[in-house]
């Protein structure tokens, strides 16, 4: 006669059924090809709006002495603009094919550019500037005055500005990304912690649970269920992060160090976890309350909306105002932690304490949950019908 499998043992059989049985389901791949795509068109616009090398501009030879000046007028700007120098029959082809965004032909005291159909409002910006500075230094030097003299005064001459706060490297870029890691973390705890739910109340509603329930206990079954489908949930996240950090490497789409990007990276998947454990719990335990799939909306309304309501409120203050108190002190709170710290953090707005804190909280919240959860589970699971109260599931015996 065999020996009883042990707690782990049965657990790891919950979780491997939960696993072959999803991973190998039409909207598991058909969800994974989706983030998958989403993220590389993430990188991609981010790549065409700020991770290129500046406006492609050609110079003819006769015409090459301006491009140290657009350069630093571009530059004055705040702008960038990377030169070379062609032929002009070349350059032409260029613009054409796209190569290029501008080509200046003619000398340096009348030049012309050559667009494809029209320059971008920053070039030509950066061009009438340079015009400008053209036709003073004609009237200086008409006047016997000494135009490189006077550029340089002019270039030499600047305002002092002090900052009470000085701002982050790569602001903008980090705003992208939390943005990025705060809707993925979003969409995946909402998505899978439904997932929970439904598959609670399926099991319940077809009697398979009953069956279950012989052989194993509630507890059980409910975690193996939750781990199970976390880790799907947790392979696609981690799939789709480093496709993502990978599609930025391959296509230079980062003006930033790597290392950036791979933190928010990582950072999102722990909290997609951590998270998706908090919520995923009390997806099982409500699920367990109801016996038909047209009552889980109403009966997981509760946590749904502690996943919205933070996440809106992340996404509508953070970018704007990375340091905004309100959203430092929701982000300790654990309900709210897994939506609004990563984003936190992507913006390198979170002091390593909170970030520590944060993480405790929610690790202890989770170890209450499972006690909450498992009992919930436990005394509404096998009861078929109508509705069981909360208070009923918590109080039977």
């Amino acid at each position: 006669m065999s020996e009883p499998m042990g707690a782990a043992q049965v657990i790891r059989l919950v979780v491997g059924r939960e696993v072959s049985t999803r991973f190998r389901s039409k909207a598991f791949k058909i969800a994974t090809v989706a983030n998958l795509v989403v993220v590389i068109g993430f990188v991609l616009v981010f790549k065409l709006i700020g991770g290129g090398s500046g406006d492609a501009v050609g110079f003819t030879p006769s015409a090459q002495p301006l491009a140290d000046p657009l350069v630093s007028v571009a530059r004055a700007l705040g702008e960038t603009v990377d030169p070379s120098t062609v032929d002009e029959e070349t350059g032409e082809r260029q613009v054409r094919d796209g190569e290029l965004d501008a080509l200046v032909t003619g000398t340096p005291e009348r030049f012309e550019v050559i667009v494809k159909q029209d320059l971008s409002s920053d070039l030509r910006d950066a061009f009438s500037v340079l015009a400008r500075q053209i036709a003073l230094n004609s009237e200086i030097t008409e006047l016997g005055g000494d135009p490189a003299a006077v550029n340089a005064a002019v270039d030499a001459a600047d305002i002092e500005v002090r900052s009470l706060q000085p701002a982050r490297e790569h602001q903008g870029a980090r705003i992208a990304l939390a943005i990025i890691a705060g809707v993925l973390v979003y969409v995946t705890i909402l998505m899978y912690g439904a997932m929970v739910a439904q598959g609670v109340v399926e099991e319940k509603a077809s009697r398979i649970v009953e069956i279950l329930l012989t052989t194993i206990r509630p507890w059980q079954l409910m975690l193996g269920k939750v781990v199970g489908i976390g880790v799907i949930g947790l392979v696609q996240l981690g799939l789709t992060a480093v496709v993502g950090v990978g599609a930025g490497v391959v296509f230079d789409a980062f003006d930033f160090p790597t290392s950036v990007a791979s933190s928010a990276a990582i950072w999102a998947v722990v909290w997609f976890l951590l998270g998706y454990l908090v919520y995923a719990l009390q997806f099982a335990a409500l699920g367990a309350l109801v016996s038909r799939q047209e009552d889980v909306a109403g009966v997981t309304a509760v946590p749904t909306i502690a996943i919205i309501l933070p996440y809106l409120l992340a996404v509508s203050i953070l970018p704007s105002d990375p340091d905004n108190e309100l959203a430092a002190l929701l982000s300790l709170f654990p309900f709210f932690s897994p939506m609004i710290m990563p984003m936190r953090i992507a913006l390198d707005a979170a002091p390593a304490w909170q970030v520590f804190l944060s993480v405790v909280l929610t690790c202890l919240l989770i170890a209450a949950l499972v006690w909450f959860s498992g009992r919930v589970y436990r005394n509404a699971v096998l009861r078929m019908g109508s509705r069981v109260k909360l208070r009923e599931a918590l109080s039977a015996r």
